[in-house]
């Protein structure tokens, strides 16, 4: 159900009424910043993001490191069945499997090295059964009827798992395993196509190299200094909040600055990265489901809120910058305004203000896993300020867009009501995966 804007006629009484709200706004934001000194704004001019962005960026880079060194130490381990004859002499040349296993599944996060691992292990062990039932069948019909059944297999088994890689949900998770599969299956049933091939045999061999691959990896991947993607992906969505915040400050900020000429405009490279995380997320997630329990994630968590969670905030993105638009040129107008105008634009402030208090309230409660206080007071303040925002514009306001002089404020207000709306959507699912994940109280 669309919601209405509100337009009321101005006059002095009015204007009185809104400078009171806006003491009062103010009043409030700052009450809040007195209780939580730590959510004080940081200025624009301090260079926050290029910090933040060089930290991010040291700390991928000694992940980096840590990642090549577990991939050389398993590779080392696996090396030693062709090195060490006693070891050689076990397996023989079917240890290039398990080295191939561990070039294979080894990957940055260990849930999806843990998932690429299951799957080519399901794959081996399904694909080489099959393989093998077909194979031994094939050589019991023999003469011509042994190349039609096995070319027929072929082509069934080829055909169905090629079609089951195209469904997204197996897609998404088991097309590995669903590769790993059909090229176990192939090799298995054509290998016994040849007389005196002991297709149980190679089957077993094979099977028992790749479990020690995979073991020697996940082994190495889970108990050195473990790179968990659950861990990445709630860091990633927290700092968006904090992102988001900061960037709306930086419009206030600059919005309330007299306009001179070749003035840099705030940078909204973080709201462009932020509609770009899409598919980052969707990876994180999936990984993050193969992982076991550790830390503070447990069996069955909420990934799926998280990508709710994103979603929503990719969108509030998309209207921070088209708020860029008329921040920027809302504030080349500021100092022709009258001062009825001027208190209208001091009303966007002080609610953008509240929206960048809450944005960091609620990014906080997630980093800390616990329950956002007051969330119900949170989210009837966020209604408040919408109908506060849709009295706003007047009709004194509307007589002078025939000049298109206070378009970009009139746009500003409506872009503002629709980001606090999304604000409070935001507050309601940040609250459901709360719920959901058991996260404290305090």
């Amino acid at each position: 159900m669309e919601s209405s804007h509100v337009i009321s006629i101005a006059n002095e009484e009015d204007n009185n009424n809104n400078d009171n709200n806006i003491a009062q706004m103010k009043n409030e934001t700052n009450t809040h910043l007195e209780k939580n000194k730590n959510l004080s704004f940081v200025p624009i001019t301090s260079n926050p993001k290029d910090k933040n962005n060089k930290q991010i960026k040291s700390d991928h880079d000694i992940k980096k490191m840590v990642h090549s060194i577990k991939v050389g130490i398993s590779l080392v381990l696996v090396s030693l069945l062709y090195i060490l004859n006693p070891l050689f002499d076990q397996v023989g040349e079917n240890a290039m499997w398990a080295i191939m296993t561990v070039v294979v599944i080894s990957e940055f996060n260990a849930g999806a090295t843990l998932g690429k691992g299951l799957n080519r292990g399901i794959g081996t062990i399904v694909g080489g059964g099959l393989g093998c039932l077909a194979a031994i069948f094939a050589q019991s019909i023999g003469g011509v009827g042994n190349s039609i059944f096995i070319g027929t297999s072929v082509y069934i088994f080829g055909s169905v798992a090629t079609y089951f890689r195209l469904v997204p949900k197996i897609k998404n998770r088991y097309d590995y395993g669903v590769v790993v599969f059909m090229l176990t299956f192939n090799l298995v049933v054509v290998s016994g196509a040849r007389p005196g091939v002991k297709v149980w045999e190679l089957a077993r061999e094979r099977l028992l190299n790749i479990l020690m691959g995979f073991i020697i990896a996940i082994c190495v991947n889970l108990f050195v200094f473990p790179l968990w993607a659950s861990d990445e992906l709630h860091d990633s969505i927290v700092s968006r909040f904090h992102n988001l915040a900061n960037t709306i400050q930086g419009c206030l900020e600059e919005c309330s600055k007299t306009v001179k000429e070749n003035q840099p405009d705030t940078s909204f490279t973080v709201c462009k990265s932020v509609l770009n995380s899409k598919s980052k997320d969707e990876s994180l997630a999936n990984f993050a489901k193969w992982e076991p329990w550790h830390g503070k994630f447990g069996f069955s968590y909420p990934w799926q809120k998280y990508l709710k969670i994103g979603e929503v905030i990719r969108e509030l993105a998309a209207l921070i910058l088209a708020l860029e638009r008329c921040f920027q040129a809302s504030k080349k107008i500021t100092a022709s305004l009258k001062q009825p105008k001027k208190v209208q634009l001091e009303q966007c402030e002080a609610i953008g203000s509240r929206i960048v208090w809450t944005l960091r309230e609620v990014g906080d409660s997630m980093k800390q896993m616990r329950k956002c206080e007051g969330r119900d007071n949170t989210i009837d303040k966020l209604k408040t300020t919408r109908e506060e925002l849709s009295l706003v514009i007047s009709t004194s306001m509307i007589e002078e867009f025939e000049n298109g002089e206070m378009l970009p404020i009139a746009s500003l207000v409506f872009l503002l009501m629709e980001v606090v709306e999304k604000v409070g959507e935001l507050v309601i699912e940040v609250g459901e995966l709360q719920d959901m994940a058991g996260f404290r109280t305090r």
